[in-house]
Order: structure tokens, then C-alpha cells, then sequence
């Protein structure tokens, strides 16, 4: 699953109003998930199946029947999450250093890319394998530049 496609799922589960999400079991879509649970844009995630978040089913389950449930959370009947976008493209990827990454956290704009505004967090993906996916204020302050590949407000 893209990243495209992640942002998608996510935007009109919000949108539709659901409770719950499931996605697909990855790398990528556990380390965006992870990084709204810690903004603060969904309430928990949790391993299970098609069936249903369970993760005693999970490790049992075949790899195609995988899924990580996210709880999405909603503020006075409006979704938290208002709306989340692509940056980087996959016809247009955007790789950012660490003074690209520090515009756009500081309230500059970087190139073609707007700043974060309060509250809106940035996806990087990076080469370290052990912070693969961070938020871009982690990103700056570990000094890990990476690839800027969505954001979310």
C-alpha cells in the first residue's frame, strides 16, 4: 500500500465518521499510524485480523489477513484529524536535509513545500532503520534527515 493510499483511508474514515480502521499489516502504515497516535490524532492502534482487532489472532493469522485497527478520535462530533496530504509523490519524491527540515518547522517555507502550521505534524521517512518513520520535530532533533511524505492537520 502506497502512502497515497493510507492518507486516503484514513481522510474518509474520518470523514464518514467510523469508529475504527483497519489497515493493512506493514512497516510503513504501523510508522504513520504510530506517529498520529502520538499527535494525538487517533486514540489507540492495535494488531488483529479481517475479523477484527485481536491480537491473539494476529500471529496465528496468515500475512494477507493482517490488519492494524486504529481508533479514531473525534472532538465535540468533529474528527480531530481534519485533513491529511501527499508531499512527496511518487512521480515527485521530496528529500529534504536538515535545514529544508527546519524551514518547514519553524515557519518557513521550503521550496515548493508550505510550513507546518500549529498543531500539524509531518511524516519523514529516513535511511536509519532503527527510526525508519519519525515526525519531522523528531527528525530535526535527532538530525536525521529523510523523505517529507505526508502531513496531517
Amino acid at each position: 500500500m502506497l502512502p497515497h493510499d493510507l492518507c486516503s483511508k484514513i481522510q474518509n474514515a474520518f470523514r464518514a465518521r467510523h469508529q475504527k480502521l483497519a489497515v493493512n499489516h506493514s512497516t510503513q502504515n504501523l510508522g504513520i499510524l504510530n506517529i498520529l497516535l502520538r499527535a494525538g490524532f487517533i486514540s489507540s492502534i492495535t494488531r488483529g485480523t479481517i475479523n477484527g482487532p485481536n491480537p491473539a489472532e494476529f500471529n496465528a493469522a496468515k500475512e494477507s489477513e493482517r490488519r492494524i485497527w486504529a481508533d479514531l478520535k473525534y472532538r465535540d462530533d468533529q474528527p480531530v484529524l481534519s485533513n491529511m496530504e501527499l508531499i512527496s509523490l511518487p512521480s515527485r519524491r521530496v528529500f529534504m536535509d536538515l535545514a529544508g527540515i527546519r524551514a518547514i518547522c519553524s515557519g518557513r517555507r521550503n521550496k515548493q513545500i508550505p510550513p507546518l502550521g500549529m498543531g500539524e505534524v509531518a511524516m519523514v521517512k529516513t535511511q536509519d532503520k532503527e527510526h525508519e518513520w519519525l515526525e519531522a520535530r523528531e527528525a530535526l532533533q535527532m538530525k536525521i534527515p529523510g523523505e517529507v511524505i505526508c502531513r496531517a492537520r
